[in-house]
C-alpha cells in the first residue's frame, strides 16, 4: 500500500479526502491520509485546525510531512478563492483564466518546496465549485425547490465548467450556494452532496481535479 498526504486546509476538504477519494483509492492501493493544517498551538491545549493559515506554517507543516519517508508523496487540498497574499507567486499572479492562475500559483509552490515528492493542488475556485457539476442533486439534497433548482442552472450556464466559476467575494461558488441555500452547512453538505453526485462525474466535468487524481494514480 503507498502512503499519501495530503495537507488540506478545513474539515470540509479533510472529509472528502477521508469520504470520497478513499475509498476511490485504496482497490488501487493508494491509502490518502487527509492532515489538517494546524492555524495555532497553546500549552496544555488541542492545537486548532483548519481556516486561513500564514504561508510560512502551511510550509512548516508540508516540511514536516515530507520529512516523514513512509510517505510516497505530499500534496495540498486548498482553496484558491481567498488564498493569503503571502502565498508564492502571489505577487506576480497573471490575468488570465483561473486555471491559469492557479497553474502559477501551483508552479511556485512546486518551487518553494523543492521536493520530488511532492505535488501542489489548488481547488478551482474553492470546494463549493464541485455542487455545480449536477445541481439536480445539489438541489435535491439541500432540499431546494424548482426556483432553487433554476437559479443553479441559470449560473452554471454563465460558465463553460464549474471550475470557472468566479472568485469575486459576493459571487464565489459558496457565496452563491448559501445565497439560494441559507441552511447550507459547508462540512456536512459539501462532502455528502459530492458522494451522492460520484467521483466520476466531478473527474469528468473538472479537468483541473482529473488532472490532479490523473497524477495521484501514476503513483501506484
Amino acid at each position: 500500500m503507498t502512503k499519501i498526504f495530503i495537507s488540506v486546509e478545513g474539515q470540509t476538504e479533510e472529509t472528502f479526502v477521508t469520504e470520497v477519494l478513499k475509498p476511490y483509492f485504496e482497490p488501487q492501493q493508494l491509502y490518502l491520509i487527509p492532515v489538517l493544517v494546524k492555524t495555532r498551538r497553546m500549552p496544555n491545549a488541542p492545537d486548532f485546525r483548519g481556516g486561513f493559515v500564514p504561508y510560512r506554517k502551511v510550509k512548516k507543516e508540508l516540511q514536516g510531512l515530507l520529512g516523514d519517508t513512509s510517505a510516497a508523496a505530499v500534496s495540498t487540498m486548498y482553496d484558491f478563492y481567498a488564498l493569503g497574499r503571502d502565498f508564492p507567486g502571489m505577487d506576480t499572479i497573471p490575468n488570465g483564466s483561473g486555471r491559469d492562475r492557479v497553474a502559477h500559483l501551483e508552479q511556485f509552490l512546486l518551487g518553494d518546496i523543492d521536493s520530488r515528492r511532492f505535488r501542489p493542488y489548488l481547488q478551482l475556485h474553492e470546494f463549493e465549485s464541485f455542487l455545480f457539476v449536477d445541481v439536480e442533486t445539489t438541489a435535491n439534497l439541500l432540499l431546494g425547490d424548482n426556483n432553487a433548482l433554476q437559479e443553479l442552472q441559470n449560473i452554471n450556464r454563465q460558465f463553460p465548467t464549474p471550475e470557472e466559476i468566479d472568485d469575486d467575494p459576493n459571487s464565489a461558488p459558496s457565496k452563491r450556494i448559501e445565497r439560494i441555500f441559507p441552511e447550507y452547512q459547508k462540512v456536512l453538505d459539501g462532502p455528502l452532496i459530492t458522494i451522492e453526485v460520484g467521483l466520476e462525474k466531478l473527474r469528468t466535468t473538472c479537468a483541473h481535479f482529473n488532472a490532479w487524481l490523473t497524477w495521484l494514480e501514476s503513483l501506484v
